[in-house]
């Protein structure tokens, strides 16, 4: 049930990684919108400046904390100072990554393969060893939805990298899901397909016609606004899904069906 306000996170403090632009961005401002106080996180500091100054403009309640989540005590200084900020935690939405450029298994480089293991796979782990922690010891419970793909999916020809990172997010999620239902804590992944980020947009300045080629194996015919995934995340985090957890949710037009 939602609450009386029918905001569907009402009162809740949520923390949100990647939040500068985007899905994170989106997620922001929509989750601000359904009566949350967000806390936004990510390494770009005007970003986040002006991202706050909106939500806050519209009457919403932000604050921003600037770190690398893929350096060591970034994940734990970011929950801290949503702590100091606002008392507790009672969900995150871990949305930080990086994107990659096409590119076969073999020709992918070491240094590119670290890097995106670090952020993608390795900070959702820190996040949520810090986020865990925070919501047993301010709230009792709480919610997490990590950012997948749905690339993670089934093999990924092109982003072989990427594809093992987010598949390393959906072992977490479920594993985490699993230690941690008893304690009334929720994690779940959602799995983006095609969406309008800035990831996107630079596959696009390499191959103009890949939104195309991607839609015409989509269902609905068209990639997703980063509103649209936003949205399956604020329901996730929400007490509407109070007995949803350890589930990784495609949010791709039916391109996974």
């Amino acid at each position: 049930m939602t609450n009386d306000s029918g905001q569907l996170l009402k009162d809740k403090v949520v923390m949100i990684t990647g939040a500068g632009r985007g899905i994170g961005a989106a997620a922001a401002k929509c989750f601000a919108m359904q009566g949350a106080s967000v806390m936004l996180v990510s390494r770009t500091e005007s970003e986040l400046r002006s991202l706050k100054d909106e939500i806050t403009a519209a009457g919403g309640q932000a604050e921003y904390f600037t770190a690398d989540l893929a350096e060591a005590g970034g994940a734990g200084e970011a929950v801290n100072a949503t702590v100091r900020r606002y008392g507790r935690l009672n969900a995150a939405f871990n949305n930080a990554g990086i994107g990659v450029t096409i590119s076969s298994l073999v020709d992918e480089k070491e240094e590119d393969f670290d890097l995106i293991q670090s952020v993608n796979y390795k900070g959702v782990w820190l996040c949520m060893k810090a986020q865990i922690t925070a919501m047993l010891q301010t709230s009792g419970s709480g919610a997490i939805v990590n950012t997948s793909s749905v690339g993670s999916l089934k093999g990924n020809p092109g982003l072989g990298a990427y594809g093992a990172s987010k598949r390393g997010v959906n072992s977490l999620t479920q594993t985490a899901a699993i230690e941690y239902g008893p304690a009334g804590i929720r994690v779940n992944a959602i799995a983006p397909g095609t969406t309008m980020t800035d990831m996107i947009q630079q596959w696009v300045s390499i191959n103009p016609e890949i939104i195309e080629q991607i839609s015409a194996k989509t269902p609905l015919r068209r990639p997703a606004e980063p509103i649209e995934i936003a949205q399956a995340a604020a329901w996730l985090l929400s007490d509407q899904a109070s007995f949803v957890t350890g589930v990784i949710l495609p949010v791709d037009g039916g391109l996974s069906a």
